[in-house]
């Protein structure tokens, strides 16, 4: 196939029949927005609640930060573009400005969940001694080594593939510029690309998760011996939150960029995305208001002090 200078790409609808695709803008839409409400209540409880500043509701402020940024990074463009009555497109520049903060973000992401698991093994674990090792300057440290790790994986991923010739159809079969889908545009042999993806893949979703589980290992063991049923409980309930959204987060990604891409299927690869795009972001914050008992008081005062605030 005869190689060509792309300066944009083109996205494939979801469907071509209007009615269709506005019940789908509305779907996402309504989760896209309800996302950033639980986010952002998250994040605002945390802010304004005394009794949650310590490092676990920190992580957890920050954990919404990242899941706002993380579908505001894509669901914007699909939403434009459910609404688009012509072929959306965008630039070669804006799909790999897109991709980067894909990358960061979901990298980032990842990386955070691996610290959070660490935080509640030193909690429960060593309590006399967690707040003295979880100092402020320590959470900071371990945030900005998230983000860090997440910016230089998605700038090595991001311009090794847009370093890559594109032929041919510059038509999408995504509803942003996922790697994968980007990847089948380009010409010649990919493979060393391929592999590339797979180390990134592997550093980012399998070492962290490995490091959970050793964390959550530690943690069984030390909950088995809480003779408290009430200290069981509430050392249950703060963990399970956090490994169920694990679970969503890990699971997805590693469905998508774990495998190999003669066994990607376009169209699974979107149904599979739209999970981790919409749902997981919503899901996350309900996960831990329902599980998490301190923060759904905090979240039940906040809401009473301002709606009486508003009625005086």
């Amino acid at each position: 196939m005869k190689s060509t200078n792309q300066t944009e790409f083109y996205f494939r609808p979801f469907s071509t029949l209007p009615g269709i695709q506005l019940v789908i803008f509305l779907l996402f839409f309504s989760l896209y927005v309800l996302s950033l409400c639980g986010n952002g209540a998250v994040l605002l409880v945390v802010y304004v609640d005394r009794s949650l500043h310590n490092p676990m509701y920190f992580f957890l402020g920050n954990l919404a930060v990242l899941e706002i940024c993380y579908s505001s990074a894509i669901a914007p463009v699909a939403l434009a573009n459910l609404l688009s009555r012509k072929a959306a497109t965008i630039s070669l520049s804006g799909c790999g400005t897109q991709m980067f903060f894909f990358i960061l973000l979901g990298g980032a992401d990842c990386v955070l969940l691996a610290v959070m698991a660490y935080d509640r093994y030193l909690a429960i674990c060593y309590p006399l001694h967690y707040l003295l090792i979880m100092s402020q300057t320590v959470c900071t440290g371990l945030v900005a080594a998230s983000w860090l790790l997440g910016f230089f994986l998605s700038l090595q991923l991001t311009i090794l593939i847009f370093c890559l010739p594109f032929c041919g159809t510059n038509e999408i079969n995504h509803f942003f510029c996922d790697i994968p889908a980007i990847l089948r545009l380009a010409c010649g042999d990919t493979y060393a690309h391929q592999a590339a993806i797979f180390i990134g893949g592997v550093t980012v979703l399998t070492i962290p998760f490995f490091l959970i589980c050793i964390s959550y290992a530690f943690i069984v063991v030390a909950m088995l011996q809480i003779h408290s049923d009430e200290g069981r409980q509430r050392a249950f309930s703060t963990c399970s939150s956090h490994f169920m959204v694990v679970l969503l987060q890990y699971g997805c990604c590693s469905f998508i960029y774990l495998r190999p891409s003669s066994s990607y299927l376009p169209e699974e690869g979107r149904a599979v995305s739209v999970v981790y795009t919409f749902f997981t972001p919503l899901l996350n914050p309900l996960i831990y208001s329902m599980r998490n008992k301190e923060l759904k008081e905090a979240l039940c005062k906040t809401l009473r002090r301002r709606v009486l605030s508003w009625k005086k």
